[in-house]
């Protein structure tokens, strides 16, 4: 495992046992808002104040753009304006990804590390401490789950498949443009998913638990270190027309080769 990779293993590993003791008494966690249905615990910040101080103590000239403490420059004379694709290093984080479901009890969240060097995702970690599942990718040496070889699955057509998605809950206003998206889908895939956390999807894209999965309205730590595991497992990642550059789009689309140029063209009317 690459040195940079294994410092953000530890650092997942130390915000998992926060969110995992702070899930054993989930009625005094304290919740608040950021906006409509976007919700931030104390877990979330604590659990993000791990990951940053394992990482910053590791590689302190580093930046950071992360959920709740937004974009950081790290100790460097670096330009202070610099956009993350300019930052030489630049880790992407989501400490809690799947807050709403870590409210209700549901055990389906996790925490997700990228690391974006000169605007390219070269390391990126998804770590599920329900399931005790680690999925790890370095560019250009494949992707893992606990030390396992991963690939997408050999599906080649919609028909059959299991999709993943999201809804719309930040920006409402494209629910009618998803609810189209959702109805072409639905009426090809063999089912639809959408557990609620997009970093863990796209590892299960991953890993082949699903053939596929879209989203709008995501964030860049929402997607950064899913879309090197998709990449290095095999699969295709853009945005909803087919293009490279998804995490900064605020959509995505991840699939099996075919499954991804098959949906591409599905989407075609309502992008």
């Amino acid at each position: 495992m690459h040195p940079m990779l294994n410092v953000a293993v530890r650092a997942a590993r130390a915000a998992g046992r926060i969110i995992t003791r702070a899930s054993l008494d989930i009625a005094s966690v304290k919740v608040a808002e950021k906006q409509r249905n976007d919700f931030v615990t104390e877990v979330d910040r604590a659990a993000e104040e791990a990951v940053i101080t394992t990482l910053r103590q590791a590689y302190p000239t580093h930046a950071f753009l992360a959920e709740e403490s937004g974009h950081s420059a790290g100790n460097t004379d670096q330009p202070p304006k610099q956009t993350p694709q300019q930052a030489e290093n630049i880790w992407i984080i989501d400490p809690l990804d799947g807050t709403t479901n870590f409210i209700h009890g549901l055990p389906h969240y996790c925490v997700s590390i990228a690391l974006m060097q000169r605007g390219v995702v070269t390391q990126a970690l998804v770590y599920d401490p329900n399931r005790d599942e680690l999925f790890t990718a370095s560019k250009g040496s494949g992707a893992f789950l606990n030390d396992r070889r991963i690939r997408v699955s050999p599906r080649t057509r919609i028909d059959g498949s299991l999709i993943g998605t999201g809804f719309p809950f930040r920006e409402v206003d494209d629910i009618d443009r998803y609810m189209t998206m959702l109805k072409a889908v639905s009426l090809r895939a063999a089912g639809v998913r959408r557990p609620g956390a997009a970093a863990l999807d796209l590892a299960y894209v991953a890993c082949g638990r699903y053939d596929g999965f879209f989203e709008i309205g995501l964030m860049p730590w929402d997607v950064a270190a899913g879309s090197l595991l998709v990449s290095e497992a095999g699969g295709l990642i853009g945005d909803l027309a087919g293009e490279a550059d998804c995490i900064f789009s605020k959509q995505v689309l991840a699939a099996t080769p075919k499954v991804f140029s098959q949906m591409v063209t599905l989407f075609t009317p309502v992008r």
